[in-house]
């Protein structure tokens, strides 16, 4: 079998390729395509931000979980924004407070973990040096990133007065924002033009000398550290030095002969396999594929998923999370129980408009059977960046419960939730699928979509990914523009709310890789601008 990489940038997808014909290993080339990712699609995640992997070496006899997630700062409290919460995005996403200071700048930073993650992964599991896994990134840094169509959608977005800021204002934030993102005349920059950021690329040579030392204890820690003092962030010296990437084990489950590997919370994991779980009660292969019926249990589904999640999924460190009842075949069967007597579940929201948060993952497989699946993000893009550094950092504050006493709230150092979710399945003790999303919390409901449409209805990798998806992360069931009129006005006669998304790839964006018969093939969801590409 020769080594694929699928990602949802072709400059990305290229990166891992080279690392892969260069000799090295899927970790390797994992690490080269989160490097590069950072640079070719910057408000998607990068050295300011945060992330999960699962790795499976079988032949070391390696399978476990990398988690470096943001944590809130040492100095944060519970309290601290509980009088300006005012509401929280439909998809759950994203707490609003009334100044909106969790959303933009200084204050929505929380500690990053990319780097820390990415330079331990190739440590203990790679086979080249952290300069050469990182050349084709620098590289791209120093020749410039052209705009895409997906980074300019991003970028152009209008919340239109749902509360939360728009990416073009958090692009404005910063002088190096202006400088990169935007025209001489004060216009933002367009699909087909190049940005240029060699602040980026100096940083990037210098974690390349100097590693995650240099980012977490060195000149570069320093800088941060200072400039945070300078303008009201809460990440510290002391906040910096203390980060360690937390290794776990892959939480389990099943489907359809199929074993599930995912990433534990407070990642998603554990929501991907309890709605696999709810699924797997019912012969989906027997509907209609997105007909009303299919479409009627998977919506249900999702919503149970989502109300175990908001009650229950917080940083295990400091909430207790009931894993073991939540994965239970009793819990899922009786859950499925009141699917099929035509029980509606409720996840009341607000009603603001969503938004596709920025997350970006990756899938390898090399010739030797090594498997990677990394998802990293900035959670939402704070705007924030520090002169003479070029990279943005994370907005992970605004992921965390302004309220007090919730799975979810506010604590010093705490890993937000996060929807991340990469996962391999096993057939057999072998590995037949590595897959991810990025979506923020569509990535549970897309993933387990695209698997479905693997194994339930048969599809490739790449159709699976392509097909149209819904949500139903509230009492409202949101579609792609792709399902047919009659299968939503069916939905809506029986009482379901129905909103039709103007996308036709809408709802998180699956990437994947299918091995069968010791062939790899793979697909990358059409909005993202991504590609499956062969070593």
């Amino acid at each position: 079998m020769r080594g694929m990489v699928v990602a949802a940038q072709p400059e990305a997808a290229e990166a891992g390729v080279e690392v892969l014909r260069a000799g090295g290993n899927a970790v390797d080339a994992a690490i080269a395509c989160a490097f590069s990712q950072g640079v070719v699609d910057p408000q998607m995640c990068g050295i300011g931000g945060f992330g999960a992997m699962q790795v499976c070496m079988p032949r070391r006899g390696v399978h476990t979980v990398l988690e470096f997630f943001a944590r809130a700062p040492l100095s944060a409290t519970p309290e601290m924004w509980a009088d300006r919460f005012i509401g929280q995005s439909r998809d759950g996403f994203v707490f609003l407070l009334d100044d909106q200071r969790n959303d933009i700048g200084y204050g929505a930073v929380g500690t990053p973990g990319n780097v820390a993650g990415y330079t331990e992964a190739l440590q203990r599991f790679g086979s080249m040096p952290l300069r050469e896994v990182m050349r084709p990134a620098i590289a791209q840094a120093h020749r410039g990133v052209m705009v895409r169509p997906y980074m300019h959608y991003y970028w152009a977005m209008d919340h239109g007065g749902d509360g939360q800021v728009n990416v073009a204002d958090k692009l404005r934030f910063s002088e190096t924002g202006r400088q990169v993102y935007f025209c001489a005349d004060g216009t933002m920059k367009r699909p087909g033009d190049t940005l240029r950021n060699p602040e980026m690329a100096q940083t990037l040579e210098r974690i390349a000398e100097g590693g995650a030392e240099a980012f977490y204890h060195g000149d570069i820690a320093r800088e941060i550290a200072a400039d945070m003092a300078a303008r009201g962030g809460g990440v510290t010296l002391a906040d910096l030095a203390a980060y360690r990437v937390k290794e776990k084990s892959p939480c389990w489950g099943a489907y359809r002969g199929l074993r599930v590997a995912s990433n534990p919370p407070p990642a998603g994991g554990g929501s991907l396999i309890e709605l696999l779980h709810i699924l797997q009660c019912f012969d989906l292969a027997a509907l209609e594929h997105n007909g009303t019926e299919h479409l009627r249990i998977l919506a249900e589904a999702m919503k149970w998923m989502t109300i175990s999640k908001d009650a229950h999924m917080g940083d295990p460190d400091f909430v207790d999370v009931p894993l073991d009842r939540l994965l239970s075949a009793a819990h899922a069967e009786a859950l499925a129980a009141r699917i099929r007597a035509g029980e509606k579940a409720s996840v009341p929201r607000a009603e603001e408009p969503r938004d596709p948060p920025d997350t970006t993952v990756v899938c390898v497989v090399d010739g030797e059977g090594n498997a990677v699946s990394l998802t990293h993000t900035l959670g939402i893009p704070s705007g924030a960046i520090t002169p003479g550094l070029g990279f943005m950092y994370n907005g992970c504050m605004s992921g965390f419960d302004p309220r007090p006493g919730r799975a979810a709230s506010i604590a010093p150092g705490k890993s937000r939730g996060s929807a991340m979710a990469p996962t391999l399945l096993f057939r057999d003790g072998s590995v037949e699928m590595v897959i991810g999303a990025p979506g923020g919390t569509f990535i549970v409901p897309a993933l387990a979509q695209a698997i479905s449409n693997v194994v339930d209805f048969g599809m490739s990798m790449s159709e699976a990914v392509a097909a149209p998806r819904i949500v139903a992360l509230s009492d409202t069931i949101d579609i792609s523009n792709r399902i047919p009129h009659r299968t939503a006005d069916a939905l809506g006669e029986m009482g379901y709310p129905v909103a039709r998304s103007y996308q036709s790839f809408a709802f998180g964006a699956p990437h994947g890789l299918l091995i069968r018969d010791g062939a790899c093939t793979g697909g990358a969801d059409p909005q993202r601008d991504g590609m499956a590409l062969r070593a």
